[in-house]
């Protein structure tokens, strides 16, 4: 267990009469890409919803960096260390860059016996952190609308490394993005690599998983039919068994 960030032992989830989720054993090593992938209604976000403490499972174990763990809510799991980017509700689209950046754990300055937000060392801090993901947004006001998709990515992407998360989730990032988009997420996923943080990409779409992930974890119909190595497979191995076995 020393080894893995994350273990997920015999996970089962019913939705009413829904066996969603059907004793589910999931790993991830620390700084490790792992491609969680499947079709539509496979359970894949139902997997890393109950991971990231949106659901909670009916049966099963799960350990983040050795130690059982069962969040109560997403909040919990990001204290844990667990941030977690979905496409459509990574940001407030009516707050500024820097309000994303910081949302929930604003920097603070005393002035007397006065907490105040420090809004110029956020400022500071979020254009450090967006230069080093390459992101060029021309002012840290600016309304996260005006946004393109691979740049609001890239803003929950900041986020997480800024606040030293251990595993970041992405699920379906590159859904609606066009090419340019497409690879702007994925050389995001790369820098998170690079950074030591372990990353589950979740999607349906293998080409684009295939280029950033260490491994592969195939759900069909809420359990898992193959966990296997980048290098021992390819897409089209990878699509063959989602069609035969779905």
């Amino acid at each position: 267990m020393g080894s893995l960030l994350v273990d997920m032992r015999n996970i089962h989830k019913w939705f009413g009469s829904v066996h969603a989720l059907r004793g589910v054993n999931f790993r991830v090593g620390y700084a490790e890409s792992v491609g969680l992938v499947g079709d539509n209604g496979a359970g894949k976000s139902t997997l890393v919803k109950i991971l990231s403490g949106v659901y909670k499972p009916d049966a099963g174990e799960i350990y983040f960096k050795g130690k059982k763990v069962c969040f109560s809510s997403p909040r919990e799991a990001r204290e844990s260390g667990i941030e977690t980017i979905y496409q459509e509700q990574a940001l407030a689209d009516d707050l500024s860059v820097v309000r994303n950046l910081f949302m929930g754990r604003e920097l603070v300055k005393r002035v007397g016996p006065l907490k105040l937000l420090d809004h110029d060392r956020m400022k500071r801090e979020g254009r450090k952190i967006l230069k080093e993901l390459g992101l060029k947004i021309p002012s840290m006001d600016q309304e996260v609308r005006y946004c393109s998709g691979g740049e609001r990515q890239g803003i929950a992407i900041a986020r997480a490394m800024y606040f030293k998360a251990d595993l970041v989730i992405l699920d379906e990032p590159t859904r609606g993005l066009g090419i340019k988009g497409v690879r702007r997420v994925l050389d995001f996923i790369r820098e998170l690599k690079k950074n030591g943080i372990a990353t589950i990409f979740v999607s349906h779409n293998l080409y684009h998983v295939y280029p950033v992930v260490d491994r592969f974890v195939i759900l069909v119909r809420g359990r898992v039919v193959a966990d296997v190595p980048k290098e021992k497979t390819s897409v089209d191995e990878l699509a063959e068994i989602i069609a035969e076995r779905g």
